[in-house]
């Protein structure tokens, strides 16, 4: 059964919150009038919790828009997402990595899909540490904490890291995702670029096997396990870390910057990505001043033909606007707007969707 919690929470901390008043015009407009035909139908998603607060907000604004869409999307994780989409239980399903060839190959090969990218999101490093308000860790510590080599909050690699600051003598409680995730994914593909350790022992994959914490199934989850629990740090989507008021620690880049993470630190890592495409989309640990390491793109998976017409309109419509003017929605809930050539990769690809055989756009 779809798990409804993560939904709940992203109603109210995203929708009722938060006022999407960002991105300017500088995304393409879709160009979609009222009276245009869009399609309609109950369109079902499932997929990846990274992107829910602006899929949730998203969502429930185009079908203001357009009433005779709705958009009942499960916040489940990337991996389950991607299980839905094959089951075909799903009209889109939603990773916060693109399919790989023995999924694709699940879902009936390449012709039988597209995948497009939605939004840019970041992932934080949220920790809860009474008494402690700032953290700096580089990628030694990161990995050393991860690996379960760095165990005390007082171990002498964090206090040189962070001159000034009294740690406790406090066991440190690393929490992880439980699930398959698409956070795991970005935050695994940064440590096996940082840590020859971690990517011999462990590695960059949704599901790994921990070498420590514990662990909890989604973004919503994970914040509010590290919430709970003094001497804890975790990774966690930042629209999660902002809207529950965590601390989160700076990570130190590739260019020795010191960096929270932020919708301008994910905007300045997708900026050294040129080709960004279903097999070429990392832009962890991206060489700038500015840029913050853990950022990723977010996709959903689509069928190329879609039997019923009208649904059909409806998911190609929705995923047009989403990329273009729906972008506005981004920024207040901590996501990065699509730079202008992912957007146009993204439309590229809705225009290789049918509905009923005929393509909803040219």
């Amino acid at each position: 059964m779809l798990r409804r919690s993560s939904v709940r929470f992203l109603v109210v901390a995203g929708i009722a919150a938060m006022v999407a008043t960002a991105c300017g015009g500088s995304s393409p407009s879709s160009s979609t009038s009222p009276t245009a035909d869009i399609g309609s139908g109950a369109l079902t998603g499932a997929g990846a919790t990274f992107p829910g607060p602006f899929y949730t907000k998203a969502f429930a604004d185009y079908s203001a828009k357009y009433p005779q869409v709705t958009v009942n999307y499960q916040a489940v994780g990337s991996g389950a997402g991607i299980q839905q989409f094959i089951k075909k239980t799903v009209d889109f399903g939603a990773s916060d990595v693109p399919m790989g060839a023995s999924d694709i190959t699940s879902a009936g090969g390449s012709g039988a899909l597209t995948q497009i990218p939605t939004t840019l999101g970041v992932v934080s490093i949220a920790f809860n540490v009474s008494g402690v308000s700032d953290l700096n860790l580089d990628a030694d510590t990161l990995s050393g904490i991860f690996l379960g080599k760095i165990k005390n909050w007082n171990d002498p690699a964090i206090a040189a890291l962070n001159s000034g600051t009294t740690f406790p003598n406090k066991a440190i409680t690393v929490v992880h995702r439980s699930d398959g995730s698409g956070t795991t994914f970005h935050f695994t593909d940064y440590l096996s670029k940082v840590s020859d350790t971690w990517k011999s022992t462990v590695g960059n994959a949704k599901s790994v096997k921990w070498p420590t914490g514990v662990g909890a199934s989604g973004n919503q989850a994970v914040a509010q396990a590290i919430t709970s629990t003094n001497g804890a740090i975790g990774y966690v989507e930042l629209a999660y870390v902002v809207q529950t008021g965590m601390k989160q620690a700076a990570l130190k880049n590739a260019n020795g910057k010191f960096v929270k993470a932020s919708v301008d630190g994910a905007t300045a890592a997708a900026g050294t990505n040129n080709n960004v495409g279903p097999t070429n989309f990392s832009i962890t640990n991206a060489a700038c001043d500015a840029c913050y390491p853990i950022a990723g793109f977010s996709w959903v998976m689509l069928y190329s033909n879609y039997t019923d017409a009208q649904k059909g309109k409806a998911v190609v419509n929705l995923f047009k606007w989403l990329v273009t003017d729906g972008q506005s929605d981004s920024t207040d809930l901590q996501y990065a707007p699509l730079p202008q050539a992912v957007q146009q990769l993204a439309l590229s690809n809705l225009k290789t969707i049918k509905a009923n055989g005929t393509a909803v756009l040219s």
